[in-house]
């Protein structure tokens, strides 16, 4: 059983008494950090920062020796699973993430291939366990995949920041095709995340980034349904450890309750909900993640700690509060104002837990 040095983010997540609100950030390694930048031109490009092992654990470390962070996300991208299917990831420059071959033919459809973890993704594994041995259990190394909904957009549209109109397009027209889609992503996810627990992930997160653009009725058939098959399926112990599963869906607000009853241990939220009402709506059921605009990091150290201190009162006394930003940390975010937002957490928070600790 691995002892960590600093599991305040464990023992929040399952809800057990803790000294002061864990704190860290979506997307903590990236390109507000000149020392990432530095990095990421060495390696060439994204894709190629992403593929080797040793860039991957470099800037995965970056923040952490910056910040008292009290968890490191592994360096990857989401869409490492649909590039090991074949779909031929690309970053064009100013454009983002798109894809050579789009899913748009069902005889393409049909034969999507859940890929081998130990294979086409070994990277990512060996990315993991390098990371953790870099860690030497200072804090928790968390893993992470994209939902299969949120895959999918990107596999049939091609691309990000569409309107979705191709994927919507075959959730009515053909939704058994788009059920195929989700259920080789759900398999696929599922083996991705079991085998980063097994390469040394304490923490598991999935990533369903467009979840929210769906219905009410179209959220729970072709999102909801089956990341609840994948918690179902994930380990739930590790070497001795209970490993938690954060669910993190951008604008589910109105599905609080729903995402809570799906088997995981946190729900993430974004910023358009309150946590203090968030917390009443779940009750125990589950740990909260969030929930700070990430734009506040644009404002002083005393405007951010002002807002930090909003969201723990919201939230009230006891664990279960995971602190984080409501989506990833934007690229132009001083690094000194991501230092005072931790300072203003780990300093803010500890009289809300004098009762529990």
């Amino acid at each position: 059983m691995t002892t960590l040095k600093n599991d305040t983010l464990l023992r929040a997540l399952l809800k057990q008494p803790v000294d002061y609100t864990p704190v860290w950030l979506m997307r903590q390694a990236g390109r507000y950090l000149a020392e990432y930048n530095a990095t990421r031109a060495r390696a060439g490009d994204f894709l190629a920062l992403c593929k080797n092992p040793g860039f991957a654990t470099e800037v995965t470390m970056q923040p952490l020796a910056r910040f008292p962070l009290d968890a490191a996300i592994l360096f990857s991208d989401i869409l490492t699973i649909p590039d090991a299917m074949g779909l031929g990831l690309y970053f064009a420059h100013g454009e983002g993430p798109m894809f050579e071959r789009p899913l748009r033919e069902e005889k393409e459809i049909r034969a999507l291939k859940v890929p081998d973890p130990g294979k086409e993704l070994r990277y990512v594994m060996d990315a993991v366990s390098e990371i953790r041995k870099a860690l030497d259990n200072r804090v928790p190394l968390i893993g992470f995949s994209g939902s299969p909904f949120t895959l999918a957009c990107y596999m049939v549209e091609g691309r990000g920041g569409t309107e979705f109109r191709e994927i919507k397009t075959m959730l009515y027209q053909r939704p058994e095709l788009l059920h195929h889609i989700l259920d080789v992503n759900a398999k696929a996810v599922t083996a991705y995340l079991n085998a980063q627990i097994e390469s040394g992930a304490q923490i598991v997160m999935i990533f369903d980034t467009w979840g929210g653009a769906l219905s009410h009725g179209a959220y729970q058939e072709f999102s909801l349904r089956y990341m609840q098959q994948i918690v179902a399926r994930l380990k739930r112990d590790h070497e001795g450890m209970r490993i938690p599963k954060i669910v993190f869906t951008k604008g589910g607000g109105l599905w609080l309750e729903l995402i809570a009853d799906i088997g995981c241990d946190a729900v993430g939220l974004d910023w358009t909900i309150d946590i203090g009402e968030a917390r009443r709506r779940v009750g125990d059921k589950v740990s909260l993640q969030g929930n700070l605009d990430p734009s506040v990091l644009f404002a002083s150290p005393e405007v951010i700690a002002a807002e930090v201190e909003k969201i723990l009162l919201s939230y009230g006394a006891g664990s279960g509060h995971v602190f984080n930003l409501g989506h990833g940390i934007s690229q132009f975010t001083p690094p000194e104002n991501a230092a005072a937002l931790v300072e203003a957490v780990h300093t803010l928070s500890r009289k809300f837990h004098l009762e529990s600790a």
